[in-house]
């Protein structure tokens, strides 16, 4: 059964690189299957570890097995929303679903504003207004300036009620400067992660594929 694994994940990897030729079968049948593998995998996963423990277990607690739980009779609020969700998949009462959207979407905004402000908007501001003069550590007050300077530059890019002339351009300039060494160092992580997944896939192929099966 091993081998049969093995030689089962080297085609359906040669499937997906196939796409570097042009698009065939073989890369959509891969495609398909990883699609349709990975979501049958993740609902499994989230009804055995949020929907049953969370949402059954509390509405029916001893008849899911969770008997430390107290039923709570409120949960059948997000039940019903969820139910809402499955409506989409029938025509005539799909518009059901856009109350449980707007309620996802806006308790998500909600609770994701809170958090942005503690660790990114709070953090930069904290950054940003850093001592400069008298740090005992040059290249932490080397850093502290470069972190002032691209922060506010980069608000002076997106004030756009002033004409980016004169010294107002310049100073727009360098901030889109700051930009796109942001926007590139985001998209080296990107890359980089991508080429880490790349560089796993052809280990495999090398090694537990034509190493073990042909060597």
């Amino acid at each position: 059964m091993e081998i049969l694994g093995i030689w089962v994940a080297a085609v359906l990897t040669l499937g997906i690189f196939s796409f570097l030729y042009r698009d065939n079968p073989l890369y959509k049948f891969a495609e398909h299957l990883f699609v349709g593998v990975s979501a049958a995998y993740w609902t499994v996963v989230y009804f055995w570890t949020q929907i049953k423990p969370n949402l059954l277990g509390t509405l029916w607690p001893s008849r899911w097995g969770v008997a430390t739980q107290h039923q709570n009779l409120w949960y059948f609020i997000p039940l019903l929303l969820g139910l809402f969700m499955l409506a989409r998949l029938f025509p005539r009462i799909g518009w059901v679903s856009r109350w449980s959207l707007a309620f996802v979407v806006g308790m998500a905004a909600g609770l994701r504003l809170y958090s942005f402000l503690q660790s990114n908007a709070m953090a930069q501001i904290r950054d940003t207004i850093q001592p400069v003069a008298g740090t005992p550590n040059a290249v932490a007050a080397i850093n502290n300036l470069v972190i002032a300077t691209g922060v506010l530059t980069g608000l002076v890019y997106f004030y756009f009620s002033k004409a980016h002339t004169g010294a107002f351009g310049v100073l727009s300039r360098v901030g889109i400067f700051f930009l796109m060494v942001s926007f590139g160092a985001a998209f080296g992580f990107t890359v980089m992660g991508r080429i880490s997944l790349l560089i796993g896939r052809l280990n495999f192929l090398m090694f537990d594929w034509i190493g073990r099966m042909f060597g």
